[in-house]
């Protein structure tokens, strides 16, 4: 790596893997992936590899994936903090503050899902689009929204995963939600999915039932992001989304009769091409962590820089 090519590094930190990142502008050149466990015992992992990196040379910028909900706004107290999540013990783990310890460099934070959309739209499935959501389907269900390549922000964040959807006529299953039951993460993330067969879906054969109302629930959740969000693509990835044989296209084939012919110029042959698998596939995480890292570098020598890096 020479000293004149810009050196960034980014975290994905997930509910059950954390990848550490090392690019030379856009190429990643290292990596370490350490168990999400307890939030010590991870980011000190991380941290440690950070530093290491760090003191070869200094990065030009720091960018933080993470699962949320996570606290976006650069002027809260608890910037770059995990809110209420229903993994054990991270609730108000401050993730920025924490891995972002002597590193003098940009910083910035935000969802996993919002960085693999930045990494789709710039690298991946999302190019050439102004508007696009990318949806992970997996340990739970998330989604990201870009506009003009910008992730979307509001009070929080999108959360896309806890959308209530019109179930399938005769689906009796409860879900798995803690928090809503059958919202969409708690009928189709790998976890209900489990649940709802009585085994791992990775055993059941690609013609069970199940899979229709799956697909049937899934379409709804697309159908909701097209009323709702009108994006040109959505990119589907995670385990559930890119490892069920068959899923997307099902649930496309839904897809027209849920519509019920609102959209004119949305057959089945526009449908097919809209809603596609993301085009980076497990490296839409990594690679959007240092999207994130350059954002933040970019906003620094364009003389913003966040809350964080002021030393607020």
């Amino acid at each position: 790596m020479d000293d004149l090519t810009p050196r960034y590094a980014g975290v994905e930190l997930g509910g059950s893997k954390t990848i550490a990142v090392l690019s030379a502008g856009d190429k990643i050149v290292d990596q370490i992936c350490v168990p999400t466990t307890t939030p010590d015992d991870t980011l000190s992992a991380v941290h440690r590899q950070l530093l290491a990196w760090q003191a070869d040379r200094r990065f030009d910028g720091l960018g933080i994936a993470t699962f949320g909900p996570v606290r976006l706004d650069p002027l809260a107290e608890d910037y770059g903090s995990i809110l209420t999540t229903p993994k054990p013990g991270w609730n108000g783990t401050p993730v920025l503050a924490f891995l972002g310890r002597g590193l003098e460099c940009p910083q910035s934070v935000d969802t996993d899902v919002n960085a693999a959309a930045l990494a789709e739209y710039r690298w991946g499935g999302g190019q050439g689009c102004s508007s696009l959501v990318y949806l992970t389907i997996g340990t739970g269900l998330g989604g990201g929204l870009l506009i003009d390549g910008r992730p979307v922000h509001g009070r929080l964040h999108p959360e896309i995963g806890h959308i209530l959807t019109r179930r399938a006529p005769g689906d009796q299953f409860g879900g798995a939600c803690p928090f809503h039951g059958d919202c969409i993460e708690g009928l189709i993330s790998g976890p209900a999915i489990e649940r709802r067969l009585g085994f791992p879906a990775a055993a059941a054969a690609a013609d069970h039932p199940a899979w229709e109302f799956v697909a049937h629930d899934l379409a709804q959740l697309l159908a909701t992001l097209i009323h709702g969000m009108a994006p040109q693509r959505i990119l589907v990835g995670g385990g559930v989304g890119l490892g069920a044989s068959g899923l997307l296209a099902a649930a496309t084939l839904f897809l027209p009769k849920i519509l019920g012919g609102y959209y004119a110029d949305l057959d089945l042959g526009h449908l097919s091409t809209m809603v596609t698998a993301a085009g980076l596939g497990p490296r839409a995480g990594p690679l959007g962590a240092i999207a994130l890292a350059q954002v933040s570098a970019d906003s620094s020598r364009s003389g913003f820089v966040s809350a964080k890096f002021r030393g607020r």
